[in-house]
This record gives structure tokens, C-alpha cells and sequence, in this order.
């Protein structure tokens, strides 16, 4: 069994890019996992897709195989040739995958260093492919222990003692550029969680701020939430006039706002466009409009990242001593039911054979105890040390091959006596 990272995000990807790589709803990155877990060397899979980035994490016997299949998929999907993918993406497999993964999890590899929202955004990722079956119990653990290492790094370090994201850098380029935002009116599109912490951060400024969404009843519950106006997606073409300061973050596929609905206006507009794909699609500077995306707050970022530098050195090394912890753990849940049958089937053979020697008399009845205990304690000295040699030297990425291996020698009604020992000792999701 190996772990599997094919990686597309700001670092090496453009926005146009990860726009084509975006699932931007459930039935794709469904559709994907679907496809990729019917293919022989991947058993499990997931997808994470946001506005920095496009990953995709698998269980698989075969690495090479496996990135393969991704490409092919993933070219499918977004138009882009499998040469190019390959030349821009980050592949990541066993541990370095693992290292990764527990990275992103902390946020060292996001854009903004310390953002909160990646945690919560890998756990939805999880809950969709676990949901329906194209996870189970291989990445199930990866993503507990990736969890585990995120909180250490939260609560071990100052990296996150200033909750930021995408949304509150955008603001922070509004103050750059206006000065005091209080009083300005703002109109925020869009339900997800960059659109509640946007309405979060403008509200504390003393921003008036007003909710829109296709789905009106959303709307309103965010603005019950942060204190804001609702107004109704029908209206669009009207509200994105009315305002000053504008910040969408929907999950359309196309966009949502073009410059047919644009007006001129006699005050200046700042646009923050954190959608990928993009919301946003017209000429800006024909209409006085500041217009930011993702990509475009990258100044503020690379500032953020200066500041937190320490912090992230310190956040590196909690992350490789989980890494470590995690395949030790992960080499003993392996290992450990091998051995335990090892063991029993030694015991039986043991039992077997000094009932031959008692009933055959060659000792007398009376000693029938101590016959079972000195023929038991002969086999288990002379298994202990393999058993240590299993525990102490095995590679936790070979312990399929051993196990099968075992299995072979112990016959195959041993082979699938250990199947269901393993199965019992560690069931799904453990």
C-alpha cells in the first residue's frame, strides 16, 4: 500500500489554471473519485478543491501507475494536455505525501500561513469521499493524524493567534487604498464560508453590508448571522452598482457578473473577486474599477508570511515529528495481527504435539501441564526474535507484501484466517 499526492495549487499553478482544474460542485469531484477507485492500483481517493488549490490524495499498489490514471482523468476534465500537468504539478507519494498532507492540513503550504479555513475545507473533502465509499480506512487514518498535527500546530505556535484568510487580506487592501472603510456600503455574493468570514471582518470595520445569494433563504441566515441586509439574486445587475466595495465568492461555473450589467458611478469601486472559477469577467479599467483576484493579493501575502516565519519553522518541526509518529503507528496496526497469528498458530502446533507425545505414553499423564508449557515456551523463544525483527525493521510500505507472503507459507486457510483477525482487530474507520 502507498500514498499518493498529485498537487496543483499558487505555487506552481496560474489562476487560469486552477480554474480549469476546479470541481467547483459535488458531482464532479463524485465523478472523479468514482472513476479513479475503479481502477485496479487505486483503492482509495479523495479530492480537495479550493480557490489555492487542486489535490488529489489516493491509496494505491502502484505509484507510478496511479499518477498516471490521475493525469489522464484530470486531463479529461479541464482540457489541458497530460504533458502539461505533469510540467506543473507537484507529486507527492509515501512519506513526502503524508508530509504534505499534514502541511496543508496546518496551513504551512496555503497561501496565506495561519489561514483557518483549510482544516475545515480537507474535513469536508474527507466527509464527501468517506460518505459515498471512495474512502475507507487507509486514508481515514492519514487524515486523523493530519487533523491531530494541525491542532498541535495551532495551539504549539503563534501561527494562527491572528485568524486571516483570503477574505480578510482582501480587506486589508481596501484599508491600503481608502483609508477608514467605516460607513461604506459593501455588497458580499456568495454562502460559503470565505463569504461569512468576509461579512465577519467588513461588519467590525463599521462596514454596512449587504448579503446576496441564489438561494435567498442562505442569505439571510448569513445576515442574521453577521448583522447585515439581504437582498435578492435577482437584483444583481442593480446591487453591484449601488456599491462601493464588492466581494464574491460563489461556486458558479461561469460568471456571474459581465460588463453588460456594469454602470458608471461617480464614487471609485473596489472589487475582490475569490472565486475560482472566476465571478467576475469584464473590462475593469473601462469602468474605474479596482479589480483584484486571488492571485492579486499575493503583495500582502508574501508580508504574511514574513511575520510568521519562526512561527512556520517551529510549525515544520511538529509536522515531521507526526510524520513519524504516525507511520510508526501505522506500521504497528500492520504488523501486529500478522504476528498475533504467528503466535496462535504456534500455540496450536504446540498443543497438538504434546497431546501426541501423552497419549502415545512416552510421558506420564501427571506431567500433562508442564508437557504444554515447556513445548508452548520452546516455540515462543523461538519466535520472539522474528516477531522483534517485524516490529522494529519492518517498512510500513511493504507490509501488504508481507502479510501476503505470510499468508502463502501459512497456507491459504491461514492466509484468510489472518484477513478476518486483521478485520476484527482494526475494523473501518479505526
Amino acid at each position: 500500500m502507498h500514498y499518493l499526492i498529485v498537487s496543483f495549487s499558487h505555487k506552481n499553478s496560474t489562476l487560469a489554471i486552477r480554474e480549469k482544474l476546479a470541481f467547483v460542485n459535488e458531482t464532479a469531484q463524485l465523478n472523479l473519485l468514482k472513476q479513479l477507485n475503479s481502477t485496479p492500483c487505486i483503492s482509495e481517493s479523495m479530492v480537495l478543491s479550493t480557490c489555492n488549490r487542486v489535490e488529489i490524495f489516493c491509496s494505491c499498489n502502484d505509484t507510478e501507475a496511479a499518477a498516471e490514471v490521475l493525469f489522464s482523468l484530470l486531463a479529461k476534465h479541464s482540457g489541458l494536455s497530460v504533458h502539461e500537468l505533469h510540467e506543473r504539478a507537484d507529486v507527492f507519494d509515501d512519506e513526502g505525501g503524508i508530509h504534505h498532507l499534514f502541511s496543508v492540513a496546518s496551513s504551512l503550504d496555503s497561501m496565506v500561513v495561519g489561514e483557518t479555513q483549510i482544516s475545515g475545507q480537507l474535513k469536508d473533502a474527507f466527509k464527501l469521499s468517506q460518505d459515498n465509499g471512495h474512502s475507507a480506512q487507509k486514508i481515514a487514518r492519514a487524515m486523523s493524524y493530519a487533523l491531530k498535527c494541525a491542532a498541535e500546530v495551532r495551539n504549539a505556535t503563534n501561527i494562527s493567534s491572528k485568524p486571516v484568510s483570503v477574505a480578510s487580506v482582501a480587506i486589508a487592501k481596501v484599508k491600503e487604498s481608502v483609508g477608514d472603510v467605516k460607513g461604506k456600503k459593501a455588497l458580499v455574493i456568495g454562502s460559503g464560508e470565505m463569504s461569512v468570514i468576509t461579512c465577519k471582518h467588513l461588519t467590525a470595520q463599521g462596514v454596512d453590508v449587504t448579503v446576496m445569494n441564489r438561494t435567498f433563504e442562505k442569505a439571510e441566515a448569513i445576515a442574521r448571522e453577521c448583522n447585515a441586509r439581504v437582498r435578492s439574486f435577482e437584483e444583481i445587475s442593480y446591487a453591484i452598482n449601488e456599491n462601493e466595495l464588492l466581494f464574491t465568492a460563489t461556486g458558479s461555473i461561469t460568471p456571474i457578473i459581465t460588463d453588460e450589467m456594469i454602470k458608471p458611478t461617480s464614487y471609485d469601486r473596489y472589487w475582490f473577486d475569490m472565486a475560482v472559477p472566476r465571478d467576475i469577467e469584464c473590462e475593469a479599467a473601462l469602468w474605474s474599477i479596482r479589480l483584484f483576484y486571488v492571485d492579486d493579493l499575493k503583495e500582502i501575502v508574501s508580508e504574511n508570511i514574513a511575520l510568521r516565519e519562526d512561527e512556520a519553522k517551529l510549525s515544520y518541526v511538529i509536522i515531521r515529528r507526526h510524520v513519524t509518529l504516525f507511520f510508526e503507528w501505522l506500521k504497528t496496526l500492520s504488523v501486529e495481527p500478522l504476528i498475533k497469528n504467528m503466535y496462535l498458530r504456534a500455540s496450536d502446533a504446540a498443543h497438538q504435539e504434546s497431546m501426541r507425545v501423552l497419549e502415545n505414553g512416552y510421558i506420564p499423564k501427571e506431567y500433562e501441564h508442564a508437557v504444554h508449557k515447556a513445548t508452548l515456551q520452546a516455540l515462543k523463544r523461538f519466535l520472539h526474535p522474528f516477531a522483534e525483527r517485524m516490529r522494529d525493521g519492518s517498512d510500513p510500505m511493504r507490509i501488504d507484501t508481507l502479510i501476503e507472503s505470510m499468508s502463502f507459507l501459512m497456507n491459504q486457510e491461514e492466509g484468510d484466517e489472518l484477513s478476518q483477525n486483521f478485520c476484527t482487530y482494526y475494523p473501518k474507520g479505526k
